[in-house]
């Protein structure tokens, strides 16, 4: 598997990155099978958070990495600082206690990337890259990143880091996909549009896409006037993202792979280091993945999928 260079870790992170969401303390006989698989196509990165199914996700990894011993084989990104029924939480104790949490439940020292979940825009960036950098100092978190933060925050953050002698953030991850969001999927989500590609180009940054498929919008089982999936209508749902659909499965026919394969590369072949976090529970799935990262798309292709090119 091809993967990238994030600055301040020691290992590659593999473009695809394994999402887990689903990882449950119940299920940890599909959790080994899917991390099995996972690792077979060459995956050394699992993408996780504090509340992801309510505190399991991170305690499944955790037994999982006891009981196999592969801790040194994996990446692991994990995200705290999430909003709660209070509000926005990005602050210091906040960073500091969810972070303690997550460690405690990975059962282990240290993490290779730390992002934060959401942004909080009334809170200075600066405050922000204060209380992480104590973090890096400690050695419990390698890297530090961003969720769901527009590139105009990024741009401060590091201006604020090279002038007070800081780490800034080593990668950011918002949405990424072929199909072009409406509207925020959740409150305080980030999609990468255009001037977002064009700053992520510009500085290099990599970008680690969440829904990088756009959640099944290009398998084949959704059409214009299927509208039983009501988030995927209210956020993929527009003319142009069809007229990508359509382009994706012409492109997929000329090529011999699937339309889903294609959305995944547009992802993967940007001019700037990316990866995709992926959802796949079986061995076909996980393949057609593997399968979809290893596709080379040309600049034309991608401006032609995108409608940026007739």
């Amino acid at each position: 598997m091809n993967t990238i260079q994030i600055k301040g870790l020691a290992k590659p992170v593999s473009q695809l990155i394994m999402g887990t969401d689903f990882f449950r303390l119940d299920n940890p006989d599909e959790v080994a099978y899917v991390m099995e698989q996972f690792l077979q196509i060459g995956g050394n990165t699992i993408d996780t958070a504090l509340v992801y199914c309510g505190g399991e996700s991170e305690q499944a990894i955790g037994r999982w990495l006891r009981e196999t011993g592969k801790r040194a084989d994996i990446n692991i990104l994990t995200k705290g600082a999430h909003p709660d029924a209070t509000g926005h939480r990005v602050n210091a104790e906040a960073i500091r206690k969810d972070l303690a949490i997550s460690l405690e439940r990975l059962g282990v020292d240290s993490v290779e990337m730390y992002a934060l979940h959401r942004d909080d825009t009334s809170v200075p960036v600066g405050a922000i890259i204060e209380a992480l950098n104590e973090h890096l100092e400690a050695g419990s978190v390698q890297t530090i990143g961003a969720s769901n933060w527009t590139h105009e925050r990024l741009q401060e953050a590091a201006e604020y880091a090279e002038q007070h002698g800081l780490i800034g953030f080593s990668f950011s991850s918002p949405n990424l996909s072929l199909a072009k969001a409406n509207e925020p999927f959740w409150a305080g989500c980030v999609s990468a549009d255009q001037a977002a590609i064009d700053w992520h180009e510009a500085h290099q940054l990599p970008l680690l896409s969440w829904s990088s498929q756009a959640r099944g919008f290009f398998t084949g089982r959704f059409t214009p006037d299927n509208r039983e999936n009501a988030d995927l209508v209210r956020v993929f749902y527009s003319d142009d993202n069809w007229e990508r659909l359509r382009r994706a499965e012409e492109l997929a026919g000329k090529k011999g792979v699937t339309t889903i394969q294609i959305a995944l590369a547009f992802v993967l072949n940007q001019s700037f280091p990316t990866c995709a976090l992926i959802g796949p529970r079986n061995e076909a799935e996980m393949r057609s993945c593997l399968e979809g990262a290893q596709l080379k798309l040309t600049p034309e292709e991608l401006a032609w999928l995108d409608l940026t090119k007739a």
